[in-house]
């Protein structure tokens, strides 16, 4: 792929282009799928494909390309300049990063034995097996396996690769039309899979869940389970872009320095974090990813940043570069020092939420959001958990991070198809969360 991305640098550069950015990926995946207690469907997909990115008078643009005959690029390339040549320039514009770089490898993102594994089945089995032992009737999902490499060139001297590897797995454990349950588990190297865990997790909230009523509104003391506030934090994720910040998406607009959370809240972007589902040596634009402090003690300390957009500001770059905007490699919520049980302890009468999925914004600038709690949902009294359904979360993204009281001391890493951006998190209870019931 290196060749490939050498001829697109060349003849972008033959055009005319100022800077440019390719950057190629190439990508074994293996697809699992699981329903009634057996496998249902098993793929296999190969993939290359190319990202570039081009710039040409201050003027920007960005293409795929997945046909990568030397033929297709040239008409890609030359129908690019075509169309930029009647844009107006960004004049807010500042270029890329000045390579070349050096890179350390990062613990635990590439593991041989996946890359050789012949027989995934055997972990499906043994998380449906494990869903069964806690009392579910019915086991679904879906288990991944990837093989990825990574290749970048740009115009500014940077060549780099990198190689990695994922299995993951989704399990949902059903015993009535009413009670599920939902497990997850995501790591790069196979000795740190574990599948029963998600397959546990998945029966024990559908058993408990059984014979659910009607959830009750107002405002509520809630325990999210650390699925359900990794798809809070996921969304966050994308407002700590300065891309959507300038875009009006991000409810942190003019709040640099400012209290944004509770003090005991820390959020971190960790692009270098061993076996984080995002980590990467680099980011798009080929700076070596790094720890940066988003919230720190409740302050919120940066936006995530690009060079362009770091040197308009007259910082630096974050190295959170993505070809169209910087984004979050793994959102990391700091933990806390309280045990599960001590947290369910804090709570006399409030709402244990397992899961969430619609998460949609009324206001971005406000942060003023509604997301529907699914699978086991739980009225707590006095330590005691009595299964409830039908209500809605409808609330404020800034509101939940200032109510946030106390933090588990257990952290886990989410990543599944409503976490898109991996998120670790500990258990998580906000107080006065505003709860009204869904509408059909």
């Amino acid at each position: 792929m290196f060749d490939v991305n050498e001829f697109i640098l060349k003849k972008a550069k033959e055009l005319g282009f100022g800077d440019v950015v390719v950057l190629s990926h190439e990508g074994n995946r293996r697809q699992v799928r699981f329903a009634n207690n057996e496998i249902t469907v098993a793929k296999h997909w190969h993939e290359r494909k190319v990202e570039l990115f081009v710039e040409l008078d201050k003027r920007v643009a960005g293409t795929m390309i997945t046909e990568l005959s030397e033929g297709n690029i040239e008409r890609t390339l030359k129908t690019l300049l075509s169309n930029m040549k009647g844009m107006a320039p960004k004049e807010d514009y500042y270029g890329i990063a000045e390579g070349p770089f050096e890179y350390k490898d990062i613990p635990e993102t590439f593991d041989k034995a996946i890359v050789e594994l012949d027989e995934p089945n055997e972990y499906v089995e043994r998380a449906i097996n494990a869903a069964l032992e806690e009392g579910a009737k019915r086991v679904a999902g879906v288990l991944y396996t990837d093989h990825d490499r990574i290749y970048l060139t740009t115009s500014n001297g940077v060549e780099a690769l990198d190689e990695g590897t994922g299995i993951e797995i989704s399990v949902r454990a059903f015993i009535g039309d009413l009670e599920s349950g939902h497990g997850t588990n995501s790591v790069r190297v196979l000795k740190k899979f574990d599948p029963e865990s998600a397959g546990r997790k998945a029966g024990e909230i559908a058993k408990l869940a059984q014979n659910p009523e009607q959830g009750p509104e107002g405002k509520f003391d809630v325990i999210f389970d650390p699925l359900a506030f990794a798809n809070l934090l996921s969304y966050m994720s994308f407002m700590t872009s300065a891309y959507a910040a300038e875009a009006g998406f991000s409810f942190l607009v003019n709040k640099l320095g400012q209290r944004v959370a509770n003090e005991i809240v820390t959020i971190k972007d960790v692009g270098n974090m061993p076996n984080g589902y995002g980590s990467r040596k680099f980011d798009d634009e080929g700076v070596p990813t790094r720890e940066t402090a988003i919230i720190e003690s409740g302050t919120f300390k940066t936006f995530l940043l690009n060079t362009s957009m770091a040197r308009k500001y007259g910082i630096e770059t974050t190295a959170n570069a993505g070809l169209i905007m910087p984004h979050a490699w793994n959102i990391v919520l700091e933990p806390g020092d309280h045990s599960r049980e001590e947290l369910f302890g804090e709570v006399k009468r409030g709402i244990y939420i397992t899961n969430v999925w619609y998460t949609r914004f009324q206001n971005y600038v406000t942060g003023d959001f509604s997301t529907i709690p699914r699978d086991g949902i739980f009225l707590v009294e006095n330590g005691e958990l009595k299964p409830i359904r039908n209500i809605r979360v409808s609330d404020n993204l800034q509101h939940i991070l200032e109510s946030i009281a106390a933090l588990g001391k257990d952290s886990y890493h989410i990543h599944w198809w409503e976490v898109n951006t991996p998120v670790s998190t500990p258990y998580v209870l906000v107080k006065d969360v505003g709860i009204t019931r869904a509408t059909k």
